[in-house]
């Protein structure tokens, strides 16, 4: 099993004195011995029509920008690429790629992931969004970081201006991942509310993570916390099933209990979707308590949160 480097940003190593960071970066040896689970559990690798194209879902495509990151997340799910030192994305690459999405008229969005696209030097992340932009404006670009927590000075004035530059258009989306309240800092608010005055719109996805943030109480203060600060929560994903992250994942059982309580407390707009990415390439699904208790042909049956039975008529 290849080993994920460790590599931990200043920014971050201030922050570590604060609950949750910490043990999310910190190399942890049974990573080692954790033979559980698959290195690619997604099937990217089958569903790659091109070099860093990831073609899986048939409206949505993701394209590895490059295998950097400023500090690698120990639960990391493509553990099989990332920090592998592949580096950005060649000028062929991304030809090859935007001519790939001119031509498949049945993608809608894009995830510009890797690693992390912010890792991309400015005239490179420049090249990339103009190609792209330029193959297909139509395309909702979905710029996935998680710089904003990692590194949050690479947010400088010229690349806003790039973003600004190359924001016409289909709008893209900032897809950030904050696991633990603790992790929100003054720094977040700013650079969350420079994205929010260029129209682009900051999604959450967290993981859930064993003895960082596996009970109601901190996702509850985490949900709060990103509303405040601008971020809509979205998902909530339950551990890939990676090898070398056994130690990180929580069991299911505990994630649906975490999941009823969360949805008990948080209105509509702070409740994550908590999802599972099926192994074998199986897909995302949705995981939450059922509520349907039966249905006869005329009347529905539900129970409610509080376990109370209420009746829904089928409309004919």
């Amino acid at each position: 099993m290849d080993k994920l480097p460790t590599l931990i940003s200043k920014h971050l190593l201030s922050l570590f004195d604060e609950e949750g960071i910490k043990n999310q970066f910190i190399f942890d040896e049974k990573e080692l011995f954790d033979e559980n689970g698959s290195e690619d559990p997604l099937e990217e690798v089958k569903n790659s029509p091109l070099n860093r194209l990831i073609h899986r879902y048939t409206h949505r495509a993701a394209v590895l920008t490059t295998d950097y990151c400023f500090a690698y997340c120990r639960h990391c799910f493509r553990r099989r690429f990332s920090g592998k030192n592949i580096g950005p994305l060649s000028s062929s690459e991304i030809d090859a790629i935007a001519s790939y999405l001119k031509e498949h008229k049945e993608i809608s969005e894009v995830l510009l992931t890797g690693g992390d696209l912010f890792t991309l030097d400015n005239k490179r992340l420049d090249y990339l969004l103009s190609k792209l932009k330029e193959a297909r404006e139509d395309i909702i670009y979905r710029l996935c970081t998680r710089a904003i927590l990692s590194n949050p000075s690479r947010f400088d004035d010229e690349l806003f201006e790039i973003i600004e530059k190359n924001s016409f258009g289909a709008p893209f989306y900032l897809m950030v991942q904050f696991n633990h309240p603790s992790e929100l800092t003054e720094s977040t608010k700013i650079l969350i509310n420079r994205f929010l005055s260029l129209g682009i719109i900051a999604l959450n996805q967290s993981v859930l993570l064993r003895d960082i943030n596996d009970s109601a109480e901190i996702q509850i203060e985490l949900c709060k916390k990103l509303l405040l600060y601008r971020i809509k929560p979205y998902y909530l994903f339950q551990g890939d099933f990676v090898q070398g992250t056994g130690h990180l994942r929580v069991p299911l059982s505990k994630g649906l209990e975490i999941e009823k309580e969360m949805r008990r407390v948080l209105s509509g707009i702070a409740m994550p979707q908590y999802t599972l990415d099926l192994p074998d390439g199986g897909g995302k699904v949705i995981l939450t308590e059922n509520h349907i208790e039966s249905f006869d042909g005329n009347f529905w049956t539900f129970s409610t949160l509080d376990g109370e039975k209420r009746v829904y008529p089928e409309d004919k």
